[in-house]
């Protein structure tokens, strides 16, 4: 569905979900302002058992002249759009209404709507309507309050941004103009002396792991920021490498993940603890995610959130290696030789974007890559399902036959890079052109057993993740030249 669509009715109704959050009403906010603009009779509504009184909602609500009205009945006479939720679903009050449309970052719920936008991939709702403003040509940043509306509602919703598990929630937060003061501001009006005892009884009664050196915490539902907070006090115990702070509520366990140690990235451990059962993610040091009361009940039958966070972490310490490159030299005496595909990549050369120097980070659908600087002697080389590959030029040039064709793949998010100093995006897309892998790169290779954990040459902070059934791959010509490669890509790419 795009917004275009909802431009046939004249009387739009936006309907946040009771209760509603900083993302809901950023999002609504920045719907009500387009249908306006589009010049058609709007409001932007809430229900519910309460008004909203949390104090940094109300200041939001103030500075942006956000016109969100308190709803008990109404008659519909146009279309009715729920953002940030889903018509009929149970955190959102039922309103009589003919026409209906769904925009929601939610899991789906409700099917029997055919004006649905649902994009559950995304770190909130915020981002969601940013796209779908984009995509109508809609310049947010032309409303300086409505991106900040939009970048305070992605910024709770992913828990400071430690929760971003998707290059679209990484790209909005880089792009948008919004007001520094106000958020600041925001930021240092969220916590109420409730929340401030809620935080100390959890601090109290916490799970420590002297071994592992990690720490369990659990505390009374609250604010999901609130989570964040208690997890930046607990890390910063001399003896605690990694924590976990999580609540209960009706429907899952939702937590937040911290770690100080380059080991353990907190965004791959927050998708390990909710890998099939919920979702998780966000930076190395910080992240998150959400388990479904649902699925952990049918997946671990007679375990409770305790049982299972703690069996989890457990087996996640016994259960990974790690290899540096730097250090570590990979035992080739069991792995065999494979021969590189004539497949068709892309390539850009770094300096063809950002002069000389420029320190980048290269954007992908896994992962954002840092620590690198634009140089005549860098390349980009872009595989099959938009993986990225720095690469010295006397190599690619060794490795690759370059042509100036354009290349294109399918993929959810084609690669970007970024200058880190003036936050400047730019999609590689127009500048990546097909190169030819040579057929004469060969490799040592050999099936993972166990989870890796591999700090290449060219990161010394990140690690790739490989797990049982991937391969670990050393070029021939360069032993201390180690990666990872996905089981998938590995049989498309390489051949005995």
């Amino acid at each position: 569905m795009t917004l275009k669509e909802l431009l046939k009715y004249e009387e739009i109704i936006i309907q946040c979900h009771d209760n509603p959050d900083a993302d809901a009403i950023g999002s609504g906010f920045a719907l009500y302002t387009f249908f306006k603009e589009e010049g058609k009779k709007v409001r932007l509504v809430y229900s519910g058992k309460a008004k909203i009184t949390k104090p940094n909602l109300v200041i939001l609500l103030k500075e942006l002249s956000i016109p969100l009205e308190y709803m008990e009945e109404t008659d519909i006479s146009g279309v009715l759009i729920t953002v940030d939720c889903q018509y009929g679903a149970g955190n959102v009050k039922k309103f009589k209404a003919d026409n209906v449309a769904i925009i929601d970052h939610h899991r789906q719920e409700i099917t029997n709507v055919p004006l649905s936008e649902i994009r559950y991939y995304l770190g909130s709702c915020s981002t969601l309507v940013w796209q779908m403003l984009e995509e109508e040509g809609f310049s947010v940043n032309r409303y300086p309050n409505i991106a900040t509306a939009l970048y305070y509602g992605l910024l709770t919703d992913t828990n400071n941004f430690t929760e971003l598990n998707h290059p679209f929630d990484r790209d909005m937060k880089d792009t948008l103009a919004y007001d520094l003061n106000l958020i600041r501001k925001l930021k240092y009006s969220n916590l109420t002396i409730d929340e401030l005892k809620i935080a100390g009884m959890a601090l109290l009664g916490n799970s420590y792991d002297s071994v592992d050196r990690f720490s369990l915490v659990k505390t009374q539902p609250c604010d999901p920021n609130i989570l964040g907070f208690i997890g930046d006090l607990a890390i910063q115990v001399d003896s605690v490498d990694v924590c976990v702070v999580y609540f209960e509520a009706d429907t899952g366990i939702k937590f937040s993940v911290r770690s100080c140690v380059r080991e353990v990235m907190a965004c791959e451990l927050a998708e390990y603890i909710s890998e099939g059962i919920g979702s998780g993610g966000g930076h190395n040091d910080k992240a998150g995610g959400f388990i479904f009361k649902s699925e952990l009940n049918r997946c671990y039958p007679g375990k409770n959130a305790d049982q299972y966070l703690l069996a989890r972490l457990k087996e996640y310490y016994e259960n990974f290696t790690v290899i540096d490159c730097m250090i570590d030299k990979p035992d080739l005496t069991n792995m065999e030789i494979y021969k590189k595909r004539p497949l068709v990549q892309g390539y850009v050369k770094c300096t063809d974007i950002f002069k000389k120097g420029t320190p980048v980070i290269i954007r992908t659908l896994r992962c954002d890559m840092d620590n690198l600087l634009s140089d005549d002697d860098l390349y980009i080389v872009i595989g099959i399902k938009g993986d990225v590959h720095p690469i010295l030029k006397d190599k690619f040039f060794k490795w690759y036959e370059a042509t100036d064709e354009p290349f294109d793949i399918e993929t959810p998010y084609f690669p970007h890079i970024i200058d880190k100093n003036t936050g400047s995006i730019v999609d590689l897309k127009p500048y990546a052109k097909k190169c030819v892998s040579t057929g004469e790169v060969y490799i040592y290779a050999k099936p993972l057993s166990k989870t890796t954990k591999l700090f290449t040459l060219w990161d010394r902070d990140t690690y790739m993740l490989g797990k049982p059934g991937d391969y670990l791959a050393v070029r021939e010509d360069d032993e201390n030249d180690a990666y990872i490669v996905s089981k998938d890509i590995f049989e498309l790419t390489y051949k005995k």
